[in-house]
Order: C-alpha cells, then structure tokens, then sequence
C-alpha cells in the first residue's frame, strides 16, 4: 500500500468524520481498547515529543514518517510546539488520552485504513460481501487488500531501506530482513502471526514479559562448589523470535549472577554479566558490542567466582530493559539541559523508560554452612 505522511488523507477527513481513534472505536470497541494499550498509541510519548523543541523540520519529520505518520499530526505537532503555554500544563496522564492532540496519538487506526479518502483492511474470514452491501456500511465498507497479512506491510516502519544509516555495515533497524532469513518466515509465520494472533491490535513485543518467555528457552544449571569456588551456567535460547532477540538498538538483556550476604545484599566483587543487546553510543556513530541472538542462537555466562565468606546464596537473573537506550538518552538531554525547553516531558519519559524493565528468570541458590563446610574437609 501507499505511504502516509506526505499528503492530507483527504481533503474532508480532517474534522468530519474526525481521525481520532475513539471515532473508530464507536464500531470497532475490541480493536480501539487493544490499541489503547499497544506500544503504537504510545508512539508519540513524552519522550518523542520532548526532543521536538531542538530538531529542525527535516529531523521531525523523518522521526515522524514513522511515530506519527500522518500530515494532519505534523499540523497539530506544529501548533503543540508553538504554543509554549499549553505544553507546560499538558496533562500527560493515561485517564486524558481521549482529549489529546492527534499528533500524541501515535500510530493510529487512520495510519494503516485510510488511503486517498477510503478504509482499507485485510480480507474478511467469512464470505466476502456484495459491493452493495459494502456501500451501506459507514464509510462504505473497505477495500480489502492481503496486504494486511504481509510482513511487508510491517517493513515500512520495521525496516531500513538499503541506502540507511549503519553502524559495521548493518542498518540500524533492520528487523524485516532479519525475519526474511529466519525460519519463521520459511513456514510462513508472518509479522502478523505473533503480533497480532487472531487480528488483534494488541502489537506486543518485547515489553511485554508473557511475550517474550514465549520466544525464548531461559533458565541455569550445573550449579556446583569446589576448590573454594562457586559457579553455574545461565542462558538464554532464541527459541521462538521471528528476528533477532533484541531487533534494533534500544532493548538490552542482562544475564547476571551475584553472591548474596545473610540479609539479601549484593557483595561487591561477586558479579559475573553477559549482556544480549546491540550497544551503540548516543549519536549513532559507534557500535560497541552485538550480541543479539538470531533464531536458534544461545548466549550463556559461565559463572565462576570465588565463594565469599559472606555469601548465603546466588541469585541468578536474567533482566530485560525493553526502552535501555532511551533511558541513556533522555538522562544525557536531562544533564546537558536540565531547563531546557520540553525537560519536563523528558523527565516524565525517563521515569517511563526506567519502570519498563523486568525481570525475566530469577533463581536463588543456597549457599548454606554444610556446603562451605564440605569444601574445607
């Protein structure tokens, strides 16, 4: 299908009927309320828009084709940025996201249904409908296109294209090739498959834990004690992504082992990380380590350290920071301008960012007195 972004959808849509999502949620309440809660209606955030007030139209623009596809919400984001007064007393709260501006609303209905002025969606899964009938619907009916259930209908915001930015020679958002080669889409499990099972605009992905224990193979084992030391192997298996575990720069994984004292306290000196994560510095320019998984693929850390006098047990734990990046981001804006215009909505994106990591696997193994008693006789 055709692009957004570049031209108004139609000269009479912009107010009547409205773009809004709520407008389409009137015949459409399952879609609407799973939107509401997907990371796509969150696509405009506070922390997107904070960094607006510093960027030329050339860099909003390109950030937008994607976070807020529409002509309509470069508009409105226009007008956000020009009236001062009203961002300072934006409402950023959950329960106002039926009264915000279009361009807050992300990736709405409007960006996927709506080209030149008609609805489109996918097929429907019962007999198809006479063309009268469709013209009866509101908004008569839609054109239904198999674009729907392409991964390429995906790309658009998924994928690079050839000529993008790289860091090594490999684009910097690069998740459609990835699934292009991976077994998935050999058996034909498309984007939409796991993304949307059974069409819902639920979008989960890797902030969402259900979802990720779904795709991976996670756990420890060959704990043991001897020679005064102690160790175990932890890992993490690609079992069920489409891609790479993590597609594109901003998520990292954290498998960590430490030794723990009789009150639960981390000692110093006993933790062992791998890190599964492509780690680029703050302007793009450099790439520290890759050590994302592709299907199949498994990262383990092999800990082995010395057994503290102090230790009670060893946790293991194997921790996702879906939104790490952005959190590196928003805390190098807060220290360079910590005034600045749009600060505070990048505080408000910052404390989002930090409370969206969780833990994935956690273990906790004894380390009691027979067993440092065992290794002394």
């Amino acid at each position: 299908m055709a692009e957004q972004g570049s031209v108004r959808i139609s000269p009479d849509l912009s107010d009547q009927p409205p773009l809004a999502p709520e407008t389409c949620g009137f015949c459409h309440p399952s879609q609407y309320t799973d939107w509401m809660e997907s990371r796509h209606a969150r696509a405009m955030g506070p922390g997107a828009i904070g960094q607006f007030f510093s960027m030329s139209e050339e860099e909003s623009r390109a950030c937008l084709n994607c976070h807020a596809p529409l002509h309509e919400q470069f508009d409105a984001l226009t007008r956000y940025l020009d009236d001062l007064q009203w961002v300072e007393s934006a409402d950023l709260s959950a329960t106002t996201h039926a009264r915000k501006s279009l361009h807050e609303r992300g990736v709405i209905c409007a960006t996927c249904h709506i080209r030149a002025g008609r609805w489109h969606g996918p097929p429907r899964r019962r007999d198809p409908l006479s063309s009268e009938t469709m013209e009866a619907f509101p908004h008569r009916g839609w054109v239904s296109s198999h674009a729907f259930q392409d991964s390429r209908f995906c790309a658009a915001c998924h994928q690079f294209s050839s000529d993008g930015s790289r860091l090594n020679g490999k684009l910097l958002e690069n998740t459609y090739e990835e699934w292009r080669a991976s077994p998935q889409a050999r058996q034909g499990i498309s984007c939409q498959t796991c993304h949307m099972p059974d069409r819902r605009h639920l979008f989960r992905g890797i902030h969402d834990p259900e979802t990720v224990r779904g795709g991976v193979d996670v756990g420890s084992k060959s704990f043991s004690f001897s020679n005064g030391e102690v160790s175990v192997l932890v890992f993490l298996t690609n079992t069920g992504v489409g891609h790479r575990l993590p597609t594109y720069v901003t998520p990292e994984i954290r498998l960590g082992a430490r030794q723990l004292d009789k009150n639960g306290v981390p000692i110093p000196g006993t933790e062992q990380i791998e890190w599964v994560a492509r780690k680029v510095s703050l302007d793009l320019a450099t790439e520290y380590f890759d050590t994302r998984l592709s299907p199949g693929q498994t990262a383990t850390l092999a800990y082995k350290r010395p057994l503290s006098a102090h230790a009670e047990s060893l946790v293991i734990r194997v921790y996702v920071e879906p939104d790490a990046l952005y959190t590196r981001i928003y805390e190098a804006l807060l220290d360079e301008e910590p005034d600045g215009q749009g600060s505070f909505l990048i505080r408000k994106a910052l404390e989002e960012s930090q409370a969206s990591g969780f833990t994935l696997y956690e273990k906790h193994y004894p380390i009691g007195k027979a067993v440092k008693n065992s290794d002394t006789r």
